[in-house]
């Protein structure tokens, strides 16, 4: 391998770029615009949500149950109804997602410390936000229970009561709960696995439709020098992508990055050569830039959003499919970010995954130089 040659077709990879602001744009400006959208639009938290009553008692007692969720961040008071038509019509219209509904003799009973019946009605078409709505409203509604049992006995028998089980949950590694730091570095993942495939899938086959290709077979060019020549640009600009979605992590949206930064970008380096190599075997295969984007774009984007565990637990996933996500890349890498950006972790505990991460990035980069044949098919 000479230098020379690589460098020369780096050189003139460099110059078709820079000349063709299209590709500088899908390069520079997709990644940012993609980060952004998916960064604000995609979100696991459950606030505010809303919620209409139907009070029939007007109590102090239903007041003071009442102020439970209007006191609560997790819950948005929309106001009050005084039937079950204005019920389904505020559910149907989306104006709120849970309606309680608190019988006429709820202040009777529980003052004579007798079981009041509840009623909750939710939307569960959203079946997702409607199983953690109600989770919060029991932790509620099972608190103002305990408070209401607790005055009781202190009154009956005048004694403090202390709770059996002093329970304090803490999270590690998240501490805010807030779905953004779990978002932003598996986002990360999926957003470069699919750039860096389409920008590598025109190369080889914008070569051939323009005619290109024939001098360039005719050239003393070898084959891996021309995978090569091809690679390094898209690699630079990969890792340009990469800092600036650190950058935007970090001051944006302001994730917090607690492991090694060099280990970041040397990870993040070794899955750019990676799905680069992959978008050139795309490339070097179909031999059309139609057909290789959209192929590319359904080998990357789907299985790295899907199957990735980025939006969804693997674990939760059949078995069948949990075996198939070991043949997705992004897989390594979404837990790799992860493990560096919110808990910190280095290469002893993520040597696995960087291993498997970097047999990828090995196996395509070979498999581009086995399928590039320098002759005319």
């Amino acid at each position: 391998m000479k230098p020379m040659r690589v460098w020369a077709v780096s050189r003139k990879e460099f110059i078709h770029i820079f000349r063709d602001p299209r590709s500088l744009g899908m390069a520079i400006a997709i990644p940012m615009l993609l980060l952004v959208l998916f960064g604000y639009a995609l979100t696991l938290d459950v606030d505010n949500v809303p919620m209409v009553i139907w009070d029939q008692n007007e109590s102090h007692a239903s007041r003071e149950f009442i102020s439970g969720f209007g006191g609560s961040s997790y819950f948005s008071l929309k106001g009050y109804v005084r039937n079950y038509r204005e019920v389904e019509r505020a559910i149907d219209s989306g104006e709120a997602l849970m309606a309680f509904i608190i019988p006429p003799d709820f202040a009777g009973h529980v003052d004579s410390n007798r079981v009041a019946a509840v009623q909750l009605i939710v939307d569960g078409s959203d079946s997702n936000t409607a199983t953690i709505a109600i989770g919060y409203a029991n932790v509620i509604a099972s608190t103002y229970s305990q408070n209401v049992a607790l005055r009781e006995i202190q009154r009956l028998g005048g004694l403090e009561l202390n709770e059996p089980l002093d329970f304090r949950p803490r999270a590690w590694f998240n501490a805010d709960m807030e779905s953004r730091n779990y978002i932003i570095p598996g986002l990360i993942a999926v957003i470069m696995m699919v750039i860096a495939a389409l920008l590598t899938s025109l190369t080889v086959a914008r070569e051939w439709e323009r005619g290109t290709m024939e001098q360039l077979i005719s050239t003393p060019v070898k084959g891996h020098e021309l995978i090569l020549g091809k690679l390094l640009p898209y690699f630079l600009i990969g890792m340009v992508d990469v800092l600036i979605a650190v950058l935007m992590g970090e001051f944006l949206f302001h994730v917090p990055l607690r492991g090694n930064v060099a280990l970041l970008f040397g990870l993040a380096a070794i899955f750019l050569v990676g799905a680069l190599a992959l978008g050139m075997v795309i490339s070097i295969v179909t031999k059309s830039q139609l057909l290789a984007s959209q192929l590319a774009m359904v080998l990357t984007f789907l299985p790295s959003f899907l199957l990735s565990g980025f939006m969804y637990a693997i674990s939760n996933m059949p078995r069948p499919i949990q075996v198939m996500t070991h043949l997705i890349p992004a897989r390594y890498f979404v837990t790799l970010l992860k493990g560096v950006y919110l808990k910190g972790v280095g290469l002893e505990i993520l040597a696995l995954e960087a291993a498997l991460l970097t047999v990828f990035g090995i196996f395509m980069v070979l498999l581009a130089n086995l399928t590039f044949k320098k002759k005319l098919v």
